[in-house]
């Protein structure tokens, strides 16, 4: 009887256990859903879009506090454009931008300021072929909408976007005017990035199973920088990874994402927010009880096929700089922080003819002159165009007027841009879906298919390059 009654009640324990996995299991695939809206009657993607070429592009500035007046001043450096007008609420800001062009022996641009509307009339010009906008987070989608509704192609500063409702807004503005809608993602324009997805578009590392990106920079020296101190003031008030795109969009770029495969489910969580408070204290001396932010916000995301994405922020805590970026291949990995190195199967090495390979293994990094002589083998087309004139005039290192310039040269020739309309609203919804898992105990998030339907018809991202 003894025996009977242990039976019975380990029976009755592995039946609770095996309940409690299948909850836990139908819990597990329970992912919360957003609505994706029906496409407008009449409207289509914008799959590689183009438009008429434009001989001279003509370009207005909207915002020329921290990011405008370098973009200004490396449009003064890109043949065939012409600088229409410049924006800014505050005049003093527009006359610096003045001295830029007058540096650069060009002409004085129409100025726009003083009112909170001002942008507005500078989008309704007849003679600007795009604008450029550069303010604060939360007046990018606004402006990009009435620009495309005003029949102007838009450049749009990172994040575009902070919220769903933007981003379709910006989405089927671009389909329904047919305009470009650009993020100003400059990171994609690395030289390890570029050279790296040369690399992985000609298979040196296989098939691409996993990527990582992060925004790792501690922002303590630069808070104060920021206009009406609003940088601070989003973090303390949004909870999620609200400065996803310089490490997504990379990670993006190698696996195709909306060119043979997307973005699909996500998770995120984060820590506790500790630095972000004591900063307000120290500063001025308040006491804040909800700060939203975590110092630390972690997100893995699964694609259609199986790839999978992680990526981090944190702009709270003393730790070098990173956007991590790296990649694990069935025949190679690549990785960037804290040093640019490369570790593939002596088998790919010897297939790749670079000098001095022997000996090699798939457990450690490529040495330094192997390393080189891959990387000068693969160096991106756009790199070898534009590496020493981008240089020259900087912007992060080069980074900046290759993006600037790669934009004018897609509109003189009218060819699809490097980045589209989609690349801007999947970069940019980590902002809301991480902070809906977070918010409910790191739940999974679908990820919208913003294409609505298009994601696979084109394979491989691409960089076009006409000469």
């Amino acid at each position: 009887m003894k025996k009977l009654l242990t039976i019975t009640v380990i029976g009755l324990i592995l039946l609770v256990c095996q309940t409690a996995c299948t909850s836990q299991k139908n819990n597990n695939t329970t992912s919360i859903q957003t609505e994706i809206p029906v496409r407008p009657t009449g409207q289509k993607d914008v799959i590689l879009l183009t438009a008429p070429p434009i001989d001279t592009v003509r370009v207005g500035f909207i915002g020329l506090g921290m990011r405008g007046p370098g973009a200004v001043e490396r449009w003064t450096h890109i043949p065939g454009t012409k600088i229409i007008a410049l924006c800014d609420l505050l005049p003093e800001r527009v006359e610096k931008a003045q001295e830029i062009l007058k540096k650069a022996g060009l002409p004085k641009a129409e100025p726009y300021s003083g009112e909170e509307d001002a942008w507005k009339k500078l989008c309704e010009r007849d003679d600007i072929d795009i604008v450029y906008i550069a303010t604060d987070w939360k007046h990018h989608a606004k402006m990009g909408v009435y620009a495309m509704e005003q029949g102007k192609h838009v450049a749009i500063e990172v994040p575009s976007a902070m919220t769903l409702e933007e981003i379709w807004q910006l989405v089927n503005t671009s389909e329904k005017t047919r305009k470009h809608c650009i993020q100003l993602e400059n990171c994609v324009y690395d030289f390890f990035e570029l050279t790296t997805l040369n690399m992985a578009q000609q298979g040196v590392f296989g098939e691409i199973l996993h990527v990582e990106g992060a925004y790792i920079h501690n922002l303590e020296d630069f808070w104060g920088e920021y206009w009406n101190n609003w940088r601070m003031d989003y973090n303390q008030k949004h909870r999620g990874d609200i400065y996803a795109t310089h490490g997504i969009g990379p990670a993006c770029q190698l696996l195709n994402i909306h060119r043979g495969d997307r973005l699909k489910t996500l998770v995120a969580m984060d820590t506790k927010a500790v630095n972000g408070p004591a900063y307000i204290k120290r500063q001025m001396g308040k006491e804040v009880k909800d700060f939203q932010n975590g110092d630390q916000t972690s997100t893995l995301i699964r694609t259609e096929n199986q790839k999978t994405i992680l990526i981090q922020h944190n702009v709270m805590t003393p730790r070098p700089y990173s956007r991590m970026y790296q990649l694990v291949g069935t025949d190679g990995y690549a990785s960037k922080y804290p040093i640019e190195e490369y570790c593939l199967r002596p088998s790919q090495i010897d297939s790749q003819k670079v000098p001095n390979h022997e000996d090699l293994n798939a457990h450690g990094s490529l040495p330094t002159d192997v390393k080189l002589a891959l990387m000068d083998k693969y160096k991106h087309p756009i790199q070898r165009e534009l590496e020493e004139t981008a240089r020259k005039v900087g912007g992060h290192g080069g980074m900046d007027y290759i993006m600037d310039y790669r934009l004018v040269y897609c509109l003189q020739n009218g060819l699809p841009l490097d980045m589209d309309v989609y690349d801007l609203a999947e970069w940019c919804c980590m902002a809301e879906l991480t902070r809906l898992s977070i918010e409910n105990n790191s739940a999974p998030v679908e990820v919208p298919d913003f294409t609505r339907g298009s994601w696979n018809k084109v394979q491989g991202y691409f960089h076009s390059f006409v000469k």
